[in-house]
């Protein structure tokens, strides 16, 4: 009836117990360090307000792209933030990128639609696209909303010169231009962009002398944008002070290199004083920033024909002419020959030129005839594509060597 009584066993004791208090330091100090799958590592978070004076500080000293970048990230850690957008949206106009500056613009419009600045950042995006009349009616609504918004005074300055420029506008929209500057400085007379405004409207008006100085003016704020140094070249150039012009877009180029708009003018100015072979370098530079602009091809035709390189000339003005695809592989739009647009007729009347001093004068002939039609009352393009005629009369006129069945046996094709 006694039941033996067993004896513990120490040892089992002894190790499930060193097992209980491993699982319990392992749950608490190894597991608690291991981040889940798919969950990325914390970073530390840089608050708005730091990344917006990065950003500004960027843009002081001409860094655009890298300030847009600031912008950007400010806008994805407070994405409610209307003014953010604004800035960001402002900054890309200066960086050359329209279409995002539009989309920036409106999605503060999204955010708060009472925001005179929002409506006067996107017309101003709006301009630079082309799109003058829906330009103008932001513009218009954003004084509607704020009459004393400076800024939107400004930018309806360039927005009414364009439209004119354009063809949609008339001189009238350049005396509301006059106008809106002069509001612009009443109001804020420190502004960048007010001197910006300011010159523009005194470059259209032909006061060259007083647009330099407000462009000078503008420059004293900020240094480093290209597109100022842009408008001070433009008129200098104008001016006949070649080699103040050729260093203002000389120190574009160096702030934006990316954009062809410097060298094109570069290549112009030194087309000007007769420096062919640099006139030459600089269209290839631009060709080489965006070779998918015609108008770029247009005038490396024309520094190819200045440098008698008629074969290539006639290659890059082609796609002026009758488009088609580079051998680059860019497909070029054709440039329509219109009044009122010397630049244009400048690349018809090379082509011909070019296509009668390689004894095309089929093709060349018929570009004399499409000038006189068309752009009857330009006197340089009719002189030229008299001169297209008279170049082909000599060369139906000039003797032909009269083969010998030596030299014909001789010949080559043409490749």
């Amino acid at each position: 009836m006694n039941k033996r009584r067993t004896r513990p066993n120490w040892f089992r004791i002894i190790l499930l117990s060193l097992l209980v208090l491993a699982a319990a330091y392992v749950n608490r100090f190894v597991v608690a360090d291991i981040q889940p799958l798919g969950v990325p590592s914390p970073t530390p978070t840089i608050a708005p307000e730091t990344l917006i004076a990065q950003a500004e500080e960027l843009f002081k000293q001409g860094k655009l792209l890298p300030a847009v970048d600031a912008y950007q990230q400010a806008v994805i850690t407070q994405p409610d933030n209307s003014a953010t957008h604004i800035m960001l949206a402002r900054t890309l106009i200066f960086a050359g990128k329209y279409k995002e500056a539009q989309t920036s613009a409106e999605d503060a419009l999204l955010l708060n639609p009472s925001s005179s600045m929002a409506h006067a950042v996107r017309g101003w995006a709006l301009n630079f696209q082309e799109e003058y009349l829906e330009a103008e009616s932001s513009i218009k609504r954003a004084l509607e909303l704020d009459p004393n918004n400076a800024l939107a005074h400004a930018y309806y300055v360039e927005i009414l010169v364009d439209s004119y420029y354009s063809g949609l506008g008339s001189f009238e929209g350049v005396e509301k231009a006059i106008e809106e500057s002069r509001v612009a400085q009443a109001l804020a007379p420190d502004l960048l962009e007010t001197h910006r405004a300011r010159g523009y409207v005194l470059e259209a008006t032909g006061n060259y002398e007083e647009a330099i100085r407000e462009y000078e003016a503008a420059i004293a704020i900020n240094p480093n944008i290209a597109d100022l140094y842009l408008a001070k070249g433009r008129n200098l150039r104008i001016l006949g002070v070649y080699d103040q012009a050729v260093d203002a877009f000389t120190r574009a180029d160096a702030l934006n290199p990316q954009d062809p708009t410097p060298d094109l003018l570069l290549s112009r100015t030194y087309a000007t004083i007769g420096e062919y072979g640099k006139a030459l370098q600089f269209a290839e530079s631009a060709v080489g920033n965006n070779p998918a602009d015609t108008n770029l091809r247009g005038n490396l035709g024309v520094m190819y024909y200045r440098n008698a390189y008629w074969p290539e000339a006639v290659q890059e003005l082609s796609y002026v002419v009758k488009g088609g695809l580079s051998q680059d592989g860019n497909e070029m739009e054709v440039i329509n020959l219109i009044p009122n647009s010397p630049r244009i007729a400048e690349y018809y009347f090379t082509y011909g030129l070019a296509l009668a001093r390689l004894n095309q004068c089929g093709e060349a002939l018929q570009i004399a005839q499409l000038i006189i039609s068309r752009i009857p009352s330009d006197e340089l393009a009719v002189e030229n594509a008299n001169k297209i005629t008279d170049r082909c009369q000599q060369n139906l006129n000039a003797p032909q060597p009269t083969p010998t069945p030596d030299s014909a046996a001789e010949a080559t094709p043409t490749p």
